[in-house]
């Protein structure tokens, strides 16, 4: 299967005749976008760092490219180092399907109700148990998650969910967005989808929406 990773390796194989070991702020599932990755990575002293990234996107596929390179300070990990990850869902609501947006924005026919949306991101903020929205088969031990943001914003003609939060589990973001919803088309309480927050199972949340509508924003550090 194709994958970000082994496209940089190739790239990096052209370039330097080796593949550095990258260490990515987060794994995205198959089909989820990014448009702020980071990757740390240890490369030999004559690499000239801040040509990194032209160098690279110069052998890169069309559909990939790195933004930046720089030096980072000692004993930085992309992942270990990040001290929050920032997601955007992407939802276009119209009885009319948009080609330009076709693998890029979740499709729903239906107008949804962007008051209710508000409120149900809202309850999201703070320290809450997210085990009904993630798959029950897992490695995670611990579901709490601290989420610092959350809350829908209108873009054009898309309505685009931000969540930022310490760390993510599995299909996490996607599934809030599936149960929401959920809700706006009547099929789930808005009381019930707060009662989710408090561990409930996973069966008991609303579907996972599709990868395609997700985006991996920013790390902060």
């Amino acid at each position: 299967m194709r994958t970000v990773e082994r496209e940089l390796d190739a790239a990096f194989q052209k370039l330097i005749g080796s593949s550095p070991k990258l260490t990515a702020a987060g794994r995205t599932d198959a089909g989820v976008h990014a448009w702020g990755q980071v990757a740390s990575l240890t490369v030999d002293d004559d690499v000239d760092v801040p040509s990194l990234a032209g160098a690279l996107n110069g052998v890169l596929p069309d559909d990939l490219a790195v933004v930046s390179a720089q030096e980072a300070g000692e004993g930085f990990d992309a992942r270990r180092s990040a001290r929050s990850r920032r997601y955007c869902y992407r939802v276009l609501a119209s009885p009319v399907p948009s080609p330009f947006e076709q693998g890029r924005a979740l499709w729903v026919r239906n107008p949804l109700d962007e008051t209710l949306l508000q409120r149900l991101a809202a309850m999201l903020p703070g320290s809450h148990d997210f085990t009904a929205f993630t798959p029950t088969q897992t490695d995670h031990v611990r579901f709490e998650r601290d989420v610092t943001l959350a809350e829908w914003r209108r873009g054009g003609e898309l309505l685009e969910f931000w969540i930022e939060a310490d760390t993510f589990m599995r299909r996490m973001v996607r599934t809030l967005v599936g149960t929401m919803l959920e809700v706006c088309a009547s099929r789930m309480e808005p009381e019930q989808f707060d009662r989710l927050l408090q561990g409930a199972h996973r069966t008991e949340a609303g579907p996972t929406a599709e990868p395609y509508g997700l985006y991996l924003a920013s790390v902060r550090y």
